[in-house]
């Protein structure tokens, strides 16, 4: 009987190892991620609002709220990152005024632009010198008062980055590891647009502020371009739509055949009333 019991269970403890084997295999494969990289993501929140009422001081020193920024006038370019970040910040700030620089909107007159330290330590006196950096840079007069690099408690920064879903950690060098992202938000302070990477068409960051700022800026004619194009995530810009593009072809085509019936109508008409009025003029000539 024991003999039967241990043929019984053998193959049971042997597909129990395999089974064992099978799930430490799985676990080594989901942890491939680096440990310093886990927790580093965007989480998009699309139209969900940040909080204005958190508190920063502005490169300037002086205290302000987000609230400042938004008066249901202009859209805002957001970034999120930290002054003395090594590499990436800095990318993604020379990506973004790079950008702008191909757009004749200005910072403070059609946007605006803020970039928050989610590092607490930072002061404005570093947050005002990376201002100037930038500013020299992006050589735009008056530009000043539309760009805002904002420090603060890392509660305050914490509750902007969990509205926009900017997942970040800091690693054991101090240093804090997230990811490259511009957020366009509207001019109530609603999350409109997300923009992965470094490098930002100043075509795509002027459709994003178009898009974002409800109508308030650009011309009819940037929002009929805009109403052309959608925004493709893979191709990290805006890309035009083929079904909107079809439908203004159709609208053209059915326009002008329209206007070519008008035209023919209105000679089928003037020769019918010449051909009416002919034989009267006749008849009194002959009188």
């Amino acid at each position: 009987m024991l003999n039967r019991t241990a043929n019984f269970l053998r193959p049971l403890a042997a597909l129990a190892a395999v089974l064992s084997i099978a799930v430490g295999a799985r676990a080594q494969i989901d942890t491939g991620v680096p440990e310093e990289l886990k927790g580093i993501d965007i989480i998009e929140h699309s139209n969900d609002p940040l909080p204005l009422d958190a508190r920063f001081t502005d490169d300037s020193g002086a205290q302000v709220s987000l609230r400042d920024y938004f008066k249901g006038q202009r859209p805002v370019l957001l970034q999120l990152g930290y002054n003395k970040c090594p590499m990436l910040c800095n990318l993604v700030l020379n990506g973004a005024f790079d950008g702008l620089k191909g757009i004749e909107w200005m910072p403070g007159k059609e946007f605006e632009v803020i970039a928050i330290s989610i590092d607490p330590t930072e002061t404005p006196a570093l947050a005002s010198a990376k201002k100037e950096s930038y500013l020299a840079e992006f050589e735009r007069p008056g530009a000043r008062q539309g760009v805002h690099f904002l420090t603060g408690s890392a509660i305050m920064s914490k509750s902007v980055a969990d509205a926009v879903g900017f997942q970040y950690r800091r690693q054991e060098n101090g240093d804090y590891a997230h990811a490259a992202v511009l957020v366009l938000i509207t001019p109530d302070g609603r999350i409109s647009r997300y923009m992965y990477g470094t490098k930002f068409e100043s075509s795509d960051l002027r459709m994003g502020l178009l898009e974002a700022s409800q109508g308030n800026i650009g011309t009819t004619i940037d929002r009929f371009i805009l109403w052309c194009h959608i925004y493709d995530a893979n191709a990290r810009g805006y890309v035009l739509q083929a079904r909107r593009v079809m439908s203004i072809g159709g609208l053209v085509t059915l326009l002008v055949l329209a206007g070519g019936l008008a035209v023919f109508w209105a000679a089928e008409i003037k020769k019918k009333k010449s051909l009416q009025t002919a034989p009267a003029a006749t008849a009194v000539a002959v009188n």
